[in-house]
């Protein structure tokens, strides 16, 4: 009886533990775009959105089967970043647990130079999100405005993931 209790209160701890790994990194424009170079190497997934936006919160259920799926390989990342207030982060790390987000979310706290920043990662963005970049070696080469559906996330990562 005393083994059953210390291995449910390891159990206890790990789970705890766990939870409170949930974490998000606040970060500027130009830290977000050294993040995305130093990924130059890789086919790189980033996903603009907020906890507020339902198409966003309707496709991220795609996203984390790819981010699964696709986990194991050294040539794959995927990047959520976060458009939601500064003072709304407790709410996304809230989101990031409850909706099980395996994916590097990154808070992006810069919205009043939005209008500078927008045209830096797509001419054709007007700002309202989700939005999708697809980059290869460094390189964009694809821009999903609006909510992506699974079977387009599937074709897109599995055709240029080679």
């Amino acid at each position: 009886m005393e083994k059953l209790i210390k291995i449910t209160a390891i159990f206890l701890f790990c789970a705890v533990f766990k939870a409170q790994k949930t974490e998000v990194s606040i970060i500027k424009y130009e830290d977000l775009e050294k993040r995305l170079q130093q990924e130059k190497d890789k086919l790189l997934v980033v996903n603009f959105w907020s906890t507020t936006c339902g198409p966003c919160v309707k496709e991220l259920p795609h996203f984390m089967e790819m981010n699964a799926q696709y986990a194991a390989n050294q040539k794959f990342k995927m990047i959520l970043v976060s458009l939601d207030r500064l003072v709304d982060k407790e709410r996304v790390l809230k989101f990031i647990k409850n909706k099980n987000l395996t994916a590097e979310v990154l808070l992006l706290d810069d919205i009043k130079r939005m209008n500078t920043w927008i045209p830096k990662f797509e001419k054709d963005w007007d700002g309202n999100i989700p939005i999708t970049l697809f980059y290869k070696n460094g390189i964009k080469f694809y821009f999903n405005d609006g909510e992506m559906n699974k079977e387009d996330l599937e074709k897109t990562i599995k055709e240029n993931l080679q």
